[in-house]
């Protein structure tokens, strides 16, 4: 097999296609909460400490000059980061564990019993020679 039929066998499996999709889903949720924190969030936070802007908060070690920019820790983003990530991973964790009961419920809930296939040639011949015999007495 060469290594594109290789590649083209690997790709097409569903594992691949699902996480894929997962992935591309993942990054927009991302964007979703990262703007729920930036613009919803934060500015009530914000203001209940005093009006501070978390996007402005930063240690500047070097002031900017005329010739360079200045050169600052941007803790504020930082902070902001962790929140999001903090969101994103509960909001994660809760799909999860919604997910997880579902399969519990389904995995608990009574299932027909299975149907007996159905009997071989050899059994029937066995049966029909048995009720002959029966028949005969």
């Amino acid at each position: 097999m060469s290594m594109l039929q290789e590649f083209k066998a690997f790709a097409i499996k569903g594992n691949v296609v699902d996480m894929a999709v997962g992935i591309v889903i993942g990054a927009a949720f991302g964007k979703i909460v990262s703007s729920v924190v930036e613009d919803v969030i934060m500015p009530p936070i914000g203001i209940l400490i005093g009006g501070v802007n978390f996007s402005d908060l930063a240690f500047t070690l070097q002031a900017a000059t005329t010739s360079t920019a200045a050169v600052a820790i941007k803790y504020g983003k930082f902070l902001q980061t962790i929140i999001d990530f903090t969101i994103i991973a509960f909001a994660i964790f809760m799909v999860i564990n919604a997910i997880n009961s579902l399969k519990k419920k389904e995995q608990a809930a009574p299932s027909a019993p299975p149907i007996p296939p159905p009997p071989s040639a050899e059994e029937r011949l066995l049966t029909d020679i048995r009720d002959l015999l029966k028949s005969r007495r």
